[in-house]
């Protein structure tokens, strides 16, 4: 699931999209704050594995990232910046100076970048800088959510991102509610269907 909680943030926050639909009736809709950020942002949604399918573009793909979203920018904001090289960070440091908003960034599949490129330390280290150089610091950021399945640890004798908090399977904290069935969804769920909730319960706490 999640690709899908990227696309469901993308949904809900970006500028783009006119979502309202969606949420309304869910849970969201109750927070104070769901007018403040319902399709108020400007979001760059970004999926690495489409970026880096094949290992041969492990060389060029921080560039072709860079040069995809910077062409998407200058549709909306082609008169605050001018290109430079300091790439997509300068960029975006030029829009915040001229326009004082900010974005939100969600990249599904960071860590794809590692499974590809298992021993070349070097792809890995450039990465992590660019990913470095892009949040650490920068007041255009208002949120950066990266999905994976590797934790956002030290690799080999870099250190990684130490910005984010993480979230995992065996450690969810606040965000364990919010992924995967409920008690009271999977209630809901069998007596629609007629399966005995005791059942379905003994089933499952197996993975326990």
């Amino acid at each position: 699931g999640k690709s899908t909680a990227s696309d469901m943030l993308s949904a809900y926050y970006a500028r783009g999209c006119c979502s309202r639909e969606l949420f309304t009736g869910r849970k969201i809709e109750e927070a104070d704050s769901f007018e403040t950020h319902l399709n108020q942002h400007n979001v760059i949604r970004l999926d690495i594995q489409r970026f880096l399918f094949d290992t041969s573009h492990l060389d060029i793909f921080i560039d072709k990232i860079q040069s995809a979203v910077i062409k998407d920018l200058e549709s909306e904001y082609g008169g605050c910046f001018v290109e430079d090289q300091y790439g997509l960070p300068g960029v975006l440091d030029q829009i915040y100076a001229q326009t004082r908003k900010g974005f939100i960034f969600i990249i599904d599949e960071w860590d794809c970048v590692f499974r590809f490129a298992k021993e070349r330390k070097e792809i890995q280290k450039a990465w992590l800088d660019f990913l470095r150089g892009l949040f650490k610091g920068a007041q255009y950021v208002e949120l950066a959510y990266m999905t994976g399945i590797l934790p956002i640890k030290k690799y080999g004798e870099h250190s990684a991102i130490n910005i984010f908090k993480e979230f995992s399977m065996l450690s969810p904290g606040r965000l364990a509610q919010y992924f995967g069935f409920t008690e009271e969804e999977v209630n809901g769920l069998c007596e629609r269907y007629g399966i005995d909730y005791a059942k379905a319960k003994a089933w499952y706490d197996g993975y326990l």
